[in-house]
């Protein structure tokens, strides 16, 4: 008996070495194509990149994933004590496989055997970071035995805090979320540190299956699971019983982020920057690499910007009278579910949407649009209000068939159905006003230019109406805002404010074509000094101008000024008839306001990589002795600037000077009520189908255009002294309102000389018709009378054009009408 048992106990032996070998044949085999599990150590997840504004506020994030890498140290202590209460409770004590959990699973998994039950795992965090960085989701032995051969890899090779750090950043919570920073913005808009007891139980219930435990969708599932992490946090002393029965006694509170931007009426700016970024990176740089972007927008300036952009529109539009609805809807159920599936204009709150449910002789009856809850249902509730017959009596000259109508009643411009715009009245409980959205759109872009900062731009009337950004995207004809330039060549070249030039009728041969410019209002007024041909706007002066100094010299100075990249030498463009946009007029302008320095507009100050590192600067000035740590009587630090000087500084004050003259006397009068020194000049186009005013004082450079997206004539009148410049002053009197008044400042050297305003020649101070002119040292009035042009009476007025290259400009319709 004893002789068998030995021989049974040799033979067990012998088939449990044979088994050991093959496990660790097979084992060895499954070694050897592992992955290398020291990429863990130069881990670098996708990463949200972060917008913020010029004082820090946020502006948008973009991210493929939505994730904010944070270390150890940065995550609270009640965030690991709910996901290891969730996940693995012996985290800190096992060596990378729970081998009681492992057992635990195996008897549950038999059990379930044909229950159809999904087979429980038992996963360590140290194997799910083995499994969701190095491996497969496979659900087969082989990759479990895998899991459990890196976890004990992994467990050797770095400490717990790091395999939790990794743990913690790298998994997915739903609602395309990454990672528990990521996970706390996403789900309540709030960091780490602000979560509750039951908000973080809850981020914790979700990795073991985020649809399982959606807030919205299965509510009651995702409180039990949140319920159960609770009660394990009490278990293990993480939390006291009564800390647990109150944070159970809550919902789950879910309070989405909004996705996108963040600051109100910065979406264009944002738009932009979004894709400086992706030209000078990349979209995975963007979208992965965790940017920390600081641009140059001021939010205060940008609503104003807005403001003042969307009344000057809104003025021009209701003049128009009444277009018709937005859409219609059926109302003979619930009006609400229909009106719910509208699309609004998120990014003009003041507004809302409503269905016309009567219209009565002084009253239209309105439904409102039911507002979205949390969960993106529709709220059940529904509110009515009524338009009164005087909230809406610009649209009672309504549009029928193209033509303005004048109606007789509300109920000839509204019917049932008819889904409108509409803005409540101040201080009323459920009366509202009728509103449109314009036709007719705009830009405005207000810059430092100084530094070439972009402070505030709005592209159009509503971003979520149209994402094409006419402040850069829009190429228009500038007009009589292009005049400066010619102006600012002649003053750099020899001529003075004082010189005088034909103001006359003019025609102009080009090939077998004759172009005649004419003025605005068709009349002319002879000979007239620089300064009343720019304060008037004069477009028989300046193509005079430009025929005598030359029109290569004027595209080199509009070249340098960044106004085109490569502009026509032909007098058609001396009035403005080339295409450009508001930006590169802004950033024009702002070299005559700085004293003539070249500057390259900017919407971002800094860019950092994820460590913290600068990788972008925008302004590259150096700065001596800007790093010294302490005062040792050395002199203040002096900044370096070593950009171009593209006009002389002289120069660049005597068009200021001039433009000035443009607001207390000429086309931009309107802009004289702020009380302010500034400068500018007003343009309008061929038929008026761009009206622009481009003004500014010492500090701010401020650009508007208005226009039709395809260019209309926008009707007799429509100047940009009467569209553009109104808005000019509307967003300066908010911007300079708590800004002390700074004068343009006089170059050394310059002299100031009482001149008459009509001949150019020198006269006594304080007689009438006198004004005080800047000339640069070594001119002054001319001696004797000359007019710049008079010889054009004497050849029958008709000056030849050789370039063929200029009929195709003067055919295209010259602008600078005013």
């Amino acid at each position: 008996m004893i002789r068998l048992i030995g021989y049974f106990f040799g033979v067990g032996i012998v088939l449990a070495l044979l088994v050991a070998a093959g496990l660790a044949i097979y084992v060895g085999d499954l070694t050897k194509d592992l992955p290398d599990y020291e990429v863990l150590a130069k881990y670098e997840p996708p990463v949200t990149t972060r917008v913020h504004a010029a004082d820090g506020e946020l502006m948008a994030e973009f991210a493929r994933e939505r994730r904010l890498y944070l270390p150890i140290q940065a995550i609270p202590d009640r965030i690991k004590a709910a996901f290891l209460s969730a996940e693995d409770k012996n985290f800190y004590t096992h060596p990378g496989v729970d081998v009681t959990g492992l057992v635990r699973a195996v008897v549950t998994n038999v059990r379930n055997v044909g229950s159809g039950r999904r087979p429980v795992g038992a996963s360590t965090i140290t194997q799910q970071v083995a499994k969701n960085f190095l491996l497969t989701s496979d659900q087969t032995i082989q990759r479990k035995i895998k899991e459990m051969i890196l976890s004990f890899r992994i467990e050797q090779a770095y400490s717990k805090d790091r395999i939790l750090e990794l743990y913690l950043n790298e998994i997915f919570f739903g609602l395309g979320s990454y990672g528990i920073a990521g996970a706390a913005l996403t789900y309540y808009d709030k960091s780490v540190n602000e979560l509750t007891l039951a908000e973080a139980a809850y981020l914790a219930a979700l990795p073991k299956g985020p649809s399982n435990y959606h807030p919205f969708r299965n509510t009651e599932r995702a409180i039990e699971r949140r319920d159960w992490v609770i009660d394990q946090m009490v278990a293990n002393g993480y939390a006291s019983a009564e800390e647990g029965a109150k944070a159970k006694a809550t919902g789950l509170d879910v309070s989405p982020r909004r996705r996108g931007g963040y600051l109100f009426a910065g979406e264009y700016f944002t738009e932009e920057v979004r894709r400086d970024i992706i030209s000078r990176y990349g979209e995975d740089a963007l979208y992965e690499g965790g940017l920390s972007v600081r641009t140059t927008l001021d939010p205060k300036l940008q609503l104003h910007a807005r403001k003042a952009l969307q009344n000057g529109l809104l003025r021009y539009d209701t003049l128009r009278g009444f277009r018709g609805p937005v859409t219609q809807i059926d109302i003979s159920g619930d009006w609400g579910a229909p009106l719910g599936e509208v699309e609004g204009l998120s990014d003009v709150p003041e507004w809302q949407l409503a269905v016309v449910l009567g219209a009565e002789d002084g009253m239209v009856s309105i439904g409102l649009q039911p507002e979205r809850e949390v969960s993106g249902a529709l709220a059940e509730t529904r509110e009515t209000g009524t338009i009164a017959v005087d909230d809406m009596q610009w649209a009672m000259r309504h549009v029928v068939d193209g033509k303005r109508v004048k109606a007789g009643a509300p109920s000839e411009v509204l019917k049932p159905g008819d889904v409108v715009f509409v803005q409540k009245k101040p201080d009323t409980e459920r009366s509202w006003e009728l509103r449109q959205v314009p036709q007719i759109e705009g830009a405005l872009v207000a810059m430092d230019p100084h530094t070439g900062r972009v402070l505030a731009m709005v592209g159009g009337f509503s971003y979520a109406g149209s994402q094409f950004n006419r402040a850069t995207q829009a190429y228009r004809q500038p007009g009589s805002a292009f005049k400066p330039i010619v102006y600012a060549a002649a003053l750099d070249n020899g001529y003075t404010p004082a010189s005088v030039v034909l103001d006359a009728p003019i025609s102009i041969q080009v090939g077998n074509d004759v172009w005649e410019p004419k003025n605005y209002g068709g009349k002319s007024a002879g000979p007239s000094t620089l300064r009343a041909g720019i304060e008037r706007s004069r477009n028989l002066m300046t193509v005079r101008l430009a025929k005598d100094m030359g029109m290569t010299l004027v595209a080199d100075y509009a070249e340098h000024f960044g106004i085109y990249d490569k502009m026509l030498p032909v007098l058609a463009m001396s009035l403005g008839s080339g295409e450009t946009t508001v930006m590169r007029m802004v950033s024009a302008y702002a070299v005559m306001a700085n004293g003539g320095k070249q500057i390259v507009p900017s919407l971002i100050d800094r860019i950092q990589d994820r460590y913290g590192k600068t990788v972008y600067k925008h302004d590259r000035r150096e700065c001596d002795g800007c790093v010294a740590t302490e005062w040792n009587g050395q002199a203040e630090p002096e900044v370096i600037n070593d950009r171009e000087q593209v006009l002389d500084p002289m120069t660049a004050y005597q068009i200021t000077s001039m433009m000035q003259g443009v607001v207390q006397r000429g086309t931009a009068v309107t802009v004289a009520e702020l009380g302010r020194p500034i400068a500018g000049k007003t343009g309008t186009t061929n038929d008026e189908k761009d009206a622009w005013f481009m003004g500014y004082t010492p500090d701010l450079v401020v650009g508007v255009f208005m226009g039709y997206d395809t260019p209309t004539p926008m009707g007799r009148g429509s100047t940009g002294g009467g569209l553009a410049a109104p808005i000019f002053k509307e967003f300066m009197a908010s911007a300079l309102k708590e800004m002390r008044p700074v004068d343009f400042q006089v170059p050394e050297g310059m002299k100031l000389i009482p001149i008459d305003r009509k001949t150019g020649m020198h006269a006594q101070a304080g007689q009438p018709g006198v004004i005080m002119e800047a000339f640069k040292p070594g001119t002054g009035p001319a001696d004797s009378y000359w007019v710049i042009g008079m010889e054009d009476l004497e050849g029958a007025g008709r000056i030849k054009t050789i370039s063929p290259q200029a009929n195709r400009a003067v055919n295209s319709g010259a602008g600078g009408l005013y």
